[in-house]
């Protein structure tokens, strides 16, 4: 679920000058179209964050913001319509989620898989999410396709119902089973929420059922009853158009005038009532899983999205569980009772809760009810301590660097306006959601303390592995109510009047030049130690992101020792010899600013995160954690046995189990390609903290050193704070050569039993190309897209679309500087994994002997060409360009060269790679899934099945 809006609190005033520096005067527009209305126009506020905006609303009552940023040349449009699962009846639950994926299926002006297709060829993306109590659609696009994206976003909103047929209904479904079954019923913990929501809200509550729906509620639904849903909620009165980005605002009024404004209003829509949610005792309920970790997962109903009580129950959630300086971290997780805490206070437009999880820990027995009982003591705890001046102020800078970062993006700003539009009625609500934040006081805390959670009922849930009951907290006591299935799926509709438009939709708006695409402006320096520093400026936010690499990662330790650089990399969150792991994280947090060291394949890195304003501090905490760390017994003793835990908790995830079984599969466990840079229990159990200082020694040294920056700040403002690492001495470490790839007989699948899957993880692939940013890898990617690259590829529309197998198949290139894999995969059911291999097989091998066609090649340049508009827009954005450049030595302007080869690439040579590198005779073939359902079926292709496990 999302948040429905910022929690945030007043920002410094220095800050605030740096934003407000940005903002213009804003001016209505002089002569509106007939039947629009302008509600408000909104400047930028004085000495406060806020987000410019105008709203206006059409004669049908749709509700329209506009917000301009020309910073770049994209925009990023949003309907938002108010309904969600909340919305539906008991018994008649999942419309508004499927009604989210039947949005995309065409409509009476736009043809079936046309939605998609027209989007990805003008360069954009797009998605679509349900959660309780809204549905939003969104796409991003160069600011040239703007007038295209409403046409589509219109004839969805105004003319669906033609063009809903009982097919595409049956195969929406099908997929959104399919979702089901890969993101809930396939996935360790995930039925938990919703288990948890029935005892948690009483019987017929809107937020008692999942937003995804109950598989027999699904199995209930006809295309009638989804029609009468659409008749009832997607009416113009009940949605916001929200548009942000580079745009002409006069000519933007007159094109949603055009394509908006001849939809009929729908049905009125009243609020639901926000009832408050009590229960009459604690109640207990359990559930086994598929799972290696036991969990307790509490929850208190508390009050509602912008109740007066909301800001300061946020402050107790933090203050409980919010990070290493949290009670429930120092009595939970630093005693080695959890391997994970939290506590948060999630809120939706009719109901909040208190939650509180904790992942047991088995090395101290696993046994929840102990862990209940430290949960107890450490509310207990909280009423003796109280609230301190640092609680307050440390939360209230987070949620300042929390606004600001929130602010870096068009879809960011936009999907703010939209939300507080929808469930509030007023699009800019940063500045007073910051400022009653910042009123918060200790007495306010400890009153909503005593009155929602102090002596309180709750629910008390417990997940725990198949026949392992003994572990959970308390007997159940507590069986939810069945309700009786709604008779109608639909209330409130009255009669509908059906769209008719004055002029020819059927014509698809043609698209303006394409913008000017201005490339990050590079800077390259080196430290006096030779430390290279690629940078550039970018002036939108008052913040610094800062990425620290260090080559070698995982591929840098003998194989005996996998995982010891995710393990050393934890080891630097932690204590340094100053200060313990909780002070330096009070420190951050005072900051408002974010270290995180970690590692992957072949890379060490250090992510830094601040604001400019902060940075010098930030900077000195980043020197403390590398140049001394602690590395004490008791940190490495609990992030270790934190390591062994969640490995195993991974290996319960049958897609985690899929990834790492097909790189041993191509490399072998003697290859460093081949074995997790997680580790192997046997690995990480074996490593010792000397392990971690040996690997320390090796690593982070300044000749394996790189820096990239993306600030506000020049190169001349910025190479003297960095200079504090010019002390980092050492030479870089040789990384050994790869050895060879391994090779398998041909007609075999291997398979790794997973019992009881709902679903088949089927990956096919072999090594390929590594990376090149103008040659042959580049031009794979070329070949690749129309295939499995994009969502109206080949691959998907086949397995998702037309078989309604999987929820989404894809296929790709990956390389790294001398590795490199194609791969081919997707999460299907279980009873068609045969089918959907054969489907893999069939489209892999068309695809190679034929590859693709014009028409083809004509959409993947129009779609790679425009995207690229997108791709700079945030600072973490513009760092990975920078990135790559430095990483594989690019020239600048290496981007005007794929330009180039996009645009005069033949289909001959397109074709002519895939021929070369995709026989499917070369690949390996890897089924996660239940063996005795999907064995035989397997087999009856032809195929040799051989069973295989990872290695432990």
């Amino acid at each position: 679920m999302l948040k429905l809006h910022l929690k945030k609190w007043l920002l410094a005033s220095a800050i605030s000058a740096a934003l407000i520096g940005c903002a213009h005067e804003v001016q209505p527009v002089s002569t509106l179209p007939q039947g629009v209305s302008l509600i408000e126009a909104v400047a930028q506020a004085e000495n406060q964050v806020s987000i410019p905006y105008k709203k206006y609303q059409l004669a049908n009552g749709l509700t329209v913001i506009l917000h301009q940023d020309k910073s770049d040349p994209l925009v990023h449009v949003d309907v938002t319509y108010h309904v969600g699962s909340a919305r539906e009846l008991a018994g008649r639950s999942g419309f508004a989620h499927l009604f989210e994926h039947m949005m995309f299926q065409g409509s009476q002006h736009v043809a079936d898989e046309q939605h998609f297709k027209v989007i990805t060829e003008a360069g954009g993306t797009l998605n679509g999410t349900t959660n309780t109590d809204r549905t939003n659609y969104f796409e991003t696009v160069p600011s040239n396709q703007l007038e295209k994206m409403l046409w589509l976003e219109s004839d969805r909103m105004g003319f669906l119902l033609p063009a809903l047929t009982d097919k595409k209904f049956e195969v929406q479904r099908e997929t959104v089973k399919n979702e089901r079954a890969q993101r809930i019923d396939n996935r360790p913990y995930g039925r938990l929420n919703e288990r948890f929501n029935q005892a948690l809200y009483p019987a017929g509550h809107p937020y008692s059922w999942p937003v995804i729906g109950w598989p027999e509620d699904l199995d209930r639904a006809t295309s009638s009853d989804v029609k009468h849903f659409f008749q009832r909620w997607y009416g113009p009165n009940n949605a916001t158009l929200t548009i942000g980005g580079d745009f002409d605002e006069v000519q933007t009024l007159a094109w949603v005038n055009k394509y908006f404004g001849e939809i009929p209003r729908g049905p009125e829509v009243k609020p639901d009532a926000k009832t408050a949610v009590t229960l009459d005792k604690t109640r207990y309920i359990s559930m086994e899983d598929k799972v290696h970790l036991p969990l307790l997962y509490i929850g208190f109903p508390t009050v509602y999205a912008q109740h007066k009580d909301e800001a300061a129950l946020d402050l107790l959630a933090n203050i409980l569980g919010g990070g290493k300086t949290s009670l429930i971290y120092k009595n939970l997780v630093k005693e080695g009772f959890a391997v994970q805490a939290g506590v948060s206070h999630p809120c939706q437009e009719l109901a909040c809760q208190m939650s509180l999880y904790a992942v047991a820990n088995p090395a101290k027995g696993g046994n929840l009810a102990d862990i209940e009982t430290k949960v107890n003591q450490t509310i207990a705890e909280f009423e003796q301590r109280g609230v301190t001046n640092d609680d307050l102020q440390k939360v209230k800078v987070q949620f300042e660097a929390d606004t600001i970062f929130g602010m870096q993006s068009v879809q960011g700003k936009v999907s703010t306006l939209a939300a507080n539009q929808t469930f509030f009625g007023q699009p800019d609500m940063v500045g007073s959601d910051l400022a009653r934040y910042a009123n918060v006081t200790k007495a306010d805390v400890m009153r909503v303390f005593n009155t929602y959670i102090k002596n309180k009922p709750m629910v008390v849930m417990s997940v725990v592995p198949e026949g392992q009951t003994q572990l959970i907290a308390h007997q159940d006591n507590f069986t939810p109510k069945v309700m009786p299935i709604a008779q109608e799926a639909v209330t409130g509709l009255t009669g509908t009047a059906f769209a008719k438009s004055s002029f020819d939709r059927s014509k698809m708006p043609a698209s303006s030049a394409a913008p000017l695409l201005t490339v990050p402006q590079l800077w390259q320096a080196k430290l006096e130690n030779g430390i290279s520093v690629m940078g550039t400026e970018s002036n939108e936010t008052p913040t610094v992101e800062l990425l620290i690499y260090l080559d070698g990662g995982h591929r840098l330790a003998s194989l005996d020792k996998a995982g010891v650089a995710d393990l050393t990399a934890s080891m630097l969150n932690e204590s340094s010899s100053k200060r313990s792991s909780e002070e330096l994280a009070g420190a951050l947090d005072m900051l408002g600013s974010s270290i995180s060291f970690g590692a992957s394949g072949s890379q060490s890195y250090i992510k830094v995160s601040s604001l400019t304003e902060n940075l010098n501090a930030t900077l000195a905490l980043v020197e403390e954690r590398l140049f001394s760390p602690g590395f004490l017994q008791a940190d490495f003793d609990r992030v270790k046995q934190q390591a062994i835990q969640g490995l195993q908790h991974q290996l319960s995830d049958p897609n985690y189990i899929a990834r790492a079984g097909f790189k041993a599969l191509l490399y072998g466990n003697d290859n460093p390609m081949g074995v997790s840079s997680n580790g192997t229990v046997k690995s990480l159990s074996a490593l010792t903290l000397d392990d971690v200082k040996q690997y320390y020694q090796q690593q982070y040294r300044a000749g394996n050193a790189q820096m990239v920056v993306v600030s506000d700040l020049n190169q001349q403002q910025l190479m003297p704070k960095l200079s504090l690492f010019s002390q980092w001495q050492g030479e870089a470490t040789q990384v050994a050569a790869l050895g060879t790839s391994l090779t398998h007989p041909k007609s075999t699948v291997y398979l790794i039993d997973k019992p009881g899957a709902a679903q088949s993880v089927i990956t096919l692939g072999k090594t390929s190309l590594a990376y090149d940013a103008t040659g042959d890898y580049f031009k794979a990617y070329l070949m690749n897209y129309p295939l499995g690259g994009a969502f109206n590829s080949r691959i998907n529309l086949n397995l998702r679309e037309d078989k309604g197998y999987t929820y989404g198949a894809r296929t790709m290139f990956v390389g790294a500087e001398d590795s490199g894999e194609f791969m081919a995969y997707a999460s299907v059911r279980s009873d068609v994994t045969a089918d959907a291999l054969t489907e893999f097989v069939n489209e892999l091998t068309a695809y190679q002997a034929k590859g693709m066609t014009d028409d083809e090649l004509n959409f993947m340049r129009n779609s790679i060409a425009q995207g690229q508009a997108l791709e700079y827009e945030t600072p973490y954005q513009k760092a990975g360009f920078l990135r790559m450049i430095q990483r594989y030595q690019l020239d600048n302007n290496f981007t005007a060269e794929q330009d180039n080869i996009v645009n005069n690439i033949s289909t001959q040579e397109l074709n002519q790679l895939a021929s070369q590198l995709l026989n499917i005779d070369d690949m390996v073939i890897l089924v996660v899934g239940d063996k005795t359902s999907v064995e035989p079926s397997i087999k009856a292709l032809g195929y040799q099945v051989e069973t295989v496990t990872l290695a432990e």
